[in-house]
């Protein structure tokens, strides 16, 4: 008879699953990378074999066309005239094989390479890698205009730095968008919602309304209770941010913003500096996440050296490009920020 199996530790069978599943993925990146490789190799001979027929203009338009006729038919839809056409601009931007990075895959440099500006290129490319983007997240941060939102708050140089990794965040502008996308919600475009509509989708959304929320961020609580003598209050969202080493408190209004409103953030903000912040640890940031605003209330209802205290706009939907653009470049007119 065959002697009976004895019972597998609970931690034994993880560390064995958890070798397969890295082994796996490994497989799936190596794959992906030799692909990448391949890709980029192309693009470095089309482009040298054009340079060799320059003295024709149409030369490199003839010579893709006629190797994706000999390609297609053996190798598939993996060799098409746009794909071709991708090889040699994926070399063009990235001329130096050692710069092309192992973590990206081919879906993620189709959207890099068909971004024009070079800055805004190197963002998405170093915050992709930083945070591990999958392709569909870093679609969904090009899409929402992460680079240009950035800039409302601070400039392009702090931007980039940041993205480099040669500084870290100094300040809640650095970090904190405005407006912020919230398409991901998925809820129908109407007038009005209760704020515990909004909350309660926000916490059932949390992953991608953290990464909405930037770098750094750790969820804390929702609907944290403090007392202030008989008073209770509840702060809606409790993050931490360790970028910055401090505790975020998001307050949702889906209305227009009042100083109400935002006396009322303040009290939560001094509440944690003085009962939950250690010593160490930075002033708490409050951000107001409202409907609709009026900057100029904003502004007057806060203090002139403000560095605690935000508003931020939210959208329940994914503008178009020039939508979003053509609001950034308004508000960057009112603040007298040259565009």
């Amino acid at each position: 008879m065959n002697k009976p199996i004895q019972n597998i530790s609970v931690a034994f069978l993880h560390e064995i699953k958890t070798i397969i599943g890295q082994s796996r993925t490994n497989a799936v990146r190596s794959v992906e990378f030799y692909r990448v490789e391949m890709y980029w190799k192309l693009g470095e001979r089309i482009f040298k074999e054009e340079q060799q027929g320059k003295e024709r203009a149409d030369y490199g338009s003839y010579l893709i066309q006629n190797l994706s006729k000999e390609l297609e038919p053996e190798f598939g839809s993996g060799f098409s005239v746009r794909q071709l056409e991708r090889c040699r601009q994926f070399y063009r931007n990235y001329p130096i094989a050692s710069a092309v990075r192992t973590q990206l895959n081919w879906m993620q440099y189709k959207m890099l390479i068909s971004i024009e500006d070079a800055s805004k290129r190197e963002y998405y490319e170093l915050e992709a890698v930083k945070n591990a983007w999958t392709g569909r997240e870093l679609e969904r941060q090009i899409n929402s205009n992460l680079f240009e939102r950035l800039l409302l708050s601070t400039d392009k140089e702090a931007v980039m730095a940041i993205a480099r990794n040669e500084r870290l965040p100094e300040t809640p502008q650095e970090i904190v968008k405005d407006p912020m996308i919230l398409e991901f919600l998925g809820l129908e475009r109407k007038p009005h919602y209760y704020e515990k509509e909004l909350e309660t989708a926000l916490i059932e959304h949390l992953q991608h309304f953290m990464l909405e929320l930037g770098n750094g961020y750790c969820f804390v609580a929702r609907q944290k209770r403090f007392l202030i003598e008989d008073d209770e209050f509840f702060a809606d969202l409790v993050f931490y941010n360790r970028l910055l080493r401090c505790f975020v408190i998001v307050d949702i209004k889906t209305e227009k913003i009042s100083h109400k409103d935002l006396g009322q953030l303040q009290m939560y903000v001094n509440y944690y500096d003085r009962h939950e912040k250690l010593p160490e640890e930075n002033p708490t940031i409050g951000i107001l996440l409202c409907a609709n605003k009026n900057n100029e209330m904003v502004k007057l209802a806060l203090p002139e050296n403000n560095q605690t205290i935000l508003a931020s706009q939210y959208k329940l939907y994914l503008p178009t490009e020039q939508q979003l653009l053509d609001e950034i470049k308004k508000e960057m007119e009112i603040g007298g920020i040259e565009v």
